[in-house]
């Protein structure tokens, strides 16, 4: 299984999805964040799926169930680079992606959650 990579910038985790998930890959990228946050490698992370042409409804799954987790741990999550295509699918499969704060690209996301994470840590 291919692992997707997860770069630190400061307190930011930063992960770009250049391709569809497995669902394998999925799992393990939630793991791999939370276990990352959990030892304090960082305050929050940017989900980049500018290179996802689809989501389905386990992927989406994944991503609500790590934005919860993350905050229960201390972190905060920012989305970023939604396709107009996969918004779409999503709302109509009635898997809208829930309390997850987005951003249109990923320069705006980093921008997102250091305000977020400033605000929080005032």
């Amino acid at each position: 299984m291919n692992r997707i990579p997860i770069l630190r910038l400061g307190r930011i985790l930063l992960t770009s999805i250049q391709t569809d998930l497995t669902d394998d890959q999925a799992v393990g990228l939630q793991g791999d964040l939370l276990a990352m946050l959990k030892e304090g490698k960082a305050a929050g992370i940017v989900l980049d799926i500018t290179g996802l042409d689809v989501v389905d409804s386990y992927v989406a799954r994944i991503l609500n169930e790590t934005t919860r987790m993350a905050r229960l741990i201390g972190g905060e999550v920012v989305l970023t680079g939604m396709q107009p295509m996969v918004a779409l699918t999503l709302v109509e499969m009635g898997r809208e992606i829930i309390g997850i704060d987005t951003a249109i690209d990923l320069e705006a996301g980093v921008e997102r959650l250091k305000a977020i994470l400033d605000e929080r840590d005032g």
